[in-house]
């Protein structure tokens, strides 16, 4: 299954980070899962995570009224794909950081950033 790459989300944070002077690649694809934002310098992966198609369990990640079954099942299957992606990139050393979509809203954002930037300044220790 194809999922989206530079969504408003990814876009979002990204431009973020780099207005605050990080640096980093994207989609890198010699890592597990390929990780939406890779800090090579920090050894941290952002994982921006669509709350519908990875299973968030917010508001946005209600089932569909019909298909129910095939969308439990499709979803699941994201959600394992994602455990597993995030304890290969542990193995190797990586510390992980997941986002959600609900909280990359407008009014959640800067609460959002303030959090990300605290995570991200306890890895340079």
């Amino acid at each position: 299954m194809s999922l989206n790459k530079n969504t408003k989300p990814e876009l979002a944070i990204r431009s973020l980070l780099w207005s605050k002077g990080y640096r980093f690649k994207i989609h890198d694809k010699t890592l597990p899962g390929k990780p939406d934002v890779v800090l090579p310098k920090h050894k941290t992966i952002i994982n921006i995570h669509g709350c519908f198609w990875h299973n968030h369990g917010c508001n946005r990640s209600k089932l569909p009224k019909t298909r129910t079954e095939y969308w439990y099942n499709e979803l699941e299957v994201n959600k394992e794909r994602d455990y597993l992606n995030k304890s290969r990139l542990k193995e190797l050393g990586w510390k992980v950081i997941d986002l959600w979509e609900c909280t990359l809203v407008k009014k959640e954002l800067p609460k959002t950033m303030l959090k990300l930037e605290r995570m991200l300044s306890l890895t340079l220790n």
